[in-house]
């Protein structure tokens, strides 16, 4: 995998903020960083975690922030009982903030109900943007104020911690989906879905893929070097919608680079 590339995926993600989210927002465009960085990154360690190790090497990277603490386990009686993703400072002001990160990959499901947050699920049904922001507000931010996390921090004071979410999103909707979104979606959507029948009459000679692995989710299909016909991912999709997972596939088409979703559902 390309780290650079990879770096910039996470840099250049769009976040989901206060108006979707009900919660503050930490954007890392606020980070003072230097161009053209580059780091060592785990090369087994799956998608998320991936993320947060990019983020952290940003924050440690950047010349106005610090990480006072990363991926702190909390623990009730040898049990553990949540994570926090990070606690930080800004060198400047001395504000210390909380900061939950994820990075995930919503699909749009105009079915599911007439409110749009309802509606943004994960690529195999197994997940949502709802659920996520409410295990935001009942579980994971609610985490840092618990009796048992306090030993964990006593370098700070817990009531002076501020509270920030950093959720990375990339965005697909329904193959020829003409209803609008929200702004704050709409600079999220990175393509959009369709299942194989549809994506099997739409091939033809002109066009290339690539399957990228799930590390390389989120990257810009572009940068791509290598691409195959039709013939060479056949049997790739077809045995992931045989086992009901949805395949993120890439698309060259003359100068053009399309990101899509294939469905099970």
């Amino acid at each position: 995998m390309k780290t650079k590339l990879r770096i910039a995926s996470i840099l250049e993600a769009n976040s989901l903020d206060f108006p979707i989210t009900g919660f503050q927002t930490f954007d890392l465009s606020a980070l003072n960083l230097a161009t053209d960085l580059d780091f060592q990154l785990p090369t087994n360690v799956r998608l998320g975690h991936l993320a947060e190790k990019v983020v952290s090497e940003l924050i440690k990277s950047s010349t106005n922030f610090k990480v006072l603490y990363e991926n702190v386990q909390i623990i009730e009686d040898k049990k553990t009982i949540g994570e926090i993703d990070f606690i930080i400072e800004n060198k400047i002001t001395k504000q210390i903030t909380h900061i939950e990160l994820a990075y995930k990959f919503y699909l749009f499901d105009p079915n599911i109900s007439s409110e749009p947050l309802n509606n943004w699920i994960g690529p195999n049904r197994n997940d949502s943007l709802k659920e996520k922001l409410e295990k935001l507000k009942t579980k994971q931010f609610p985490l840092l104020y618990h009796n048992c996390a306090k030993p964990q921090f006593d370098t700070i004071e817990i009531d002076g911690v501020s509270q920030a979410l950093c959720l990375l999103v990339s965005l697909f909707i329904p193959y020829e989906h003409k209803a609008s979104f929200n702004p704050i979606y709409e600079k999220a959507i990175k393509g959009y879905y369709l299942n194989i029948e549809t994506f099997i009459s739409h091939d033809n000679p002109g066009k290339t893929y690539y399957i990228p692995s799930k590390k390389e989710w989120g990257m810009e299909p572009s940068e791509n070097k290598i691409w195959t016909d039709f013939n060479g991912i056949e049997k790739h999709i077809s045995t992931s919608i045989k086992e009901k997972q949805a395949i993120l596939c890439w698309q060259k088409y003359k100068n053009s680079y399309f990101s899509f979703f294939i469905v099970w559902w």
